[in-house]
């Protein structure tokens, strides 16, 4: 099978398209004939080797997929070949296949089409995971989430308000504020052109999603009301951060953050049943709508991560092959 594979830590040059032997699924595994994989931030840091320190040369990069099943292991009963499906992998997306283990497989929401499907796991689950489960947004309170227009930021923004919160969001441009006030965000500060500090100052925010980090850090300690809870996914600002903890300590605030890569196969499985039981009906019924930026053909995952990079695009960028 073809395969991007990352010959050395470095920019997108780096990848190269290789023939790689097909993967052989394990008992509990399912073999996926890949039809789109989603591109996220982490990719890039992974091919740059400053994802979790573990050498990354012969890797095969890419966190989410969807496809067709094509061969069953004998201990994964809920799955049948011919099955379109959506998956969470710990790399090996930029591949013609994909050896999966089943339980962090998903049916394909009904009116999404393979291509749209492979936007939706590495988003959903991280956002299930640490808006829903951590953070634990409640149906009135009001979420703000930096970096409103990537397929993160659109599908918590999508299903805060299915689900009965308010959404907030920044965004680089005008354009990308847009995206988000259309998608269900009450409101969205250009951080280009207005302090968000000062904009939200009179909003009760209950909950931020920052991806940036850096000098946000503080401003989110300071918008957050009392009981309030801050959840960190990324730091493309700058992890080593100053924070007044007297503003922790008054309003009794609560800082948290995860990498979904690195978690058991066990909390991956758990976190998927949650997502198809809470998430998957608002797929389906249209609450949550994917959000395709551009697409690629596999050979030119590199172009696919420089637009990644530019931080032009809104929402995601996917790799596709022809089934």
């Amino acid at each position: 099978m073809k395969a991007i594979v990352i010959t050395r830590p470095g920019g997108p040059e780096v990848l190269a398209l290789q023939e790689r032997p097909r993967p052989v699924p394990a008992a509990h595994e399912v073999l996926i004939r890949v039809k789109a994989a989603g591109l996220n931030r982490s990719d890039i840091a992974l091919r740059e080797g400053k994802y979790g320190g573990s050498p990354v040369a012969g890797v095969v990069p890419g966190l989410e997929i969807a496809g067709e099943i094509v061969e069953v292991g004998a201990n994964a009963p809920r799955w049948q070949t011919g099955d379109a499906v959506c998956a969470l992998v710990s790399e090996g997306a930029y591949a013609e296949y994909a050896a999966v283990d089943a339980r962090h497989c998903l049916p394909v929401p009904s009116g999404w089409s393979l291509a749209e499907a492979a936007s939706l796991p590495e988003t959903t689950f991280t956002v299930w995971a640490n808006v829903f489960q951590a953070a634990a947004l409640q149906p009135s309170e009001t979420v703000l989430v930096h970096g409103g227009s990537s397929g993160i930021g659109l599908t918590l923004i999508q299903l805060a308000r299915a689900l009965g919160s308010r959404a907030l969001a920044t965004a680089g441009s005008g354009a990308k504020c847009r995206a988000c006030e259309e998608f269900g965000a009450a409101k969205c500060v250009n951080y280009r052109e207005q302090d968000f500090e000062q904009a939200f100052k009179a909003e009760k925010i209950n909950v931020i999603l920052d991806m940036v980090g850096g000098d946000y850090t503080a401003k989110n300690l300071r918008l957050l009301v009392p009981d309030g809870r801050l959840q960190y996914i990324n730091a493309m600002h700058g992890a080593k951060v100053e924070l007044n903890l007297l503003d922790v300590m008054t309003k009794r605030l609560r800082m948290s953050g995860s990498m979904l890569r690195p978690r058991s196969a066990e909390f991956k499985a758990a976190l998927a049943a949650e997502v198809e039981k809470h998430v998957w009906p608002l797929a389906a019924s249209g609450q949550l709508r994917p959000v395709i930026y551009q697409t690629f053909p596999l050979a030119e995952a590199a172009l696919a991560q420089q637009l990644m990079a530019s931080s032009e695009h809104i929402g995601k960028i996917l790799l596709v092959n022809e089934l």
